[in-house]
C-alpha cells in the first residue's frame, strides 16, 4: 500500500479548476460590489452553487487519499458505493486504519475475504441478512459483516440523519477509521472521519 498516492490525475486537477474558478467568481463580484444599479445577491447564489460542488469534488480526492494509505482496494470499494448509489442500496463500510475498531463494535459475522465490489454489493443487498450492519475492512480483507457500530449523539443543524449516518459518524468519533456510508433514500453517498461527515460527488466517478 502507498502512504503517498494522492494525485488521482486529473482528479485533482479538476480540482484545481474549480478553486481558481471560485477565486475569480469571488473577485468580479468583489470588482462590481457598490457599483450603481447592481446587487451581487444572485451572483453570491452562483458563488455558493460553485463552492458546494468543489466541496464534494475534494471529498471525493481526499476520500482516495485517506483510502489508498491503508488500502490497495480503494478502487473497488469506490465502485461498490457507486453501485450502491445506483440502484439506492443502503451500506456502510468501515476501513479500519491504525487504531483498531475491535474493541468499540459489536462484531457480526466473520467474512476473511477479499474486498471485492460484487462481494460488498451482495452482502449489501436488500434482503441479505448482513445487509443491515456495518462491513469491516482491514487491508486487503473484508473481515466481517452485520457490524453493530455506536452511535454519534451529536446533532447536525440542518440535517436529519439516519441510523447509518450515525453509526458513521460514532465509529469516526471514537476511532481514526473511515466510514462510508450510502443513503437508501437518496442514493447520496458520505464518508466520515475525526466526527465529521462529507458528501461525495455522485455526479462523476470518485475514481478518474
Amino acid at each position: 500500500m502507498d502512504s503517498n498516492n494522492c494525485d488521482f490525475s486529473p482528479m485533482k486537477q479538476h480540482l484545481e479548476e474549480g478553486i481558481q474558478q471560485l477565486i475569480l467568481l469571488l473577485q468580479s463580484n468583489l470588482d462590481i460590489l457598490g457599483k450603481e444599479n447592481y446587487c451581487v445577491l444572485g451572483s453570491l447564489e452562483d458563488v455558493k452553487q460553485h463552492l458546494i460542488e468543489i466541496e464534494t469534488m475534494a471529498a471525493s480526492f481526499y476520500l482516495n487519499c485517506y483510502l489508498s494509505s491503508f488500502t490497495d482496494t480503494y478502487e473497488d470499494i469506490s465502485t461498490t458505493v457507486q453501485n450502491l448509489s445506483k440502484h439506492r442500496h443502503g451500506g456502510l463500510i468501515v476501513v479500519q486504519r491504525v487504531d483498531s475498531v475491535e474493541p468499540i463494535i459489536q462484531k457480526g459475522t466473520t467474512i476473511g475475504a477479499l474486498v471485492t465490489p460484487k462481494l460488498l454489493e451482495s452482502i449489501f443487498y436488500p434482503g441479505n441478512p448482513l445487509h443491515d450492519g456495518a462491513v469491516l475492512i482491514k487491508g486487503n480483507e473484508v473481515v466481517s459483516a452485520a457490524n453493530v457500530l455506536p452511535l454519534t449523539t451529536k446533532n447536525i443543524v440542518g440535517k436529519k440523519l439516519g441510523t447509518r449516518h450515525r453509526a458513521a459518524l460514532g465509529i469516526s468519533e471514537k476511532s481514526d477509521a473511515l466510514a462510508l456510508v450510502v443513503s437508501e433514500e437518496t442514493g447520496k453517498i458520505s464518508f466520515a472521519l475525526d466526527g465529521k461527515l462529507y458528501p461525495i460527488n455522485t455526479k462523476q466517478p470518485i475514481v478518474f
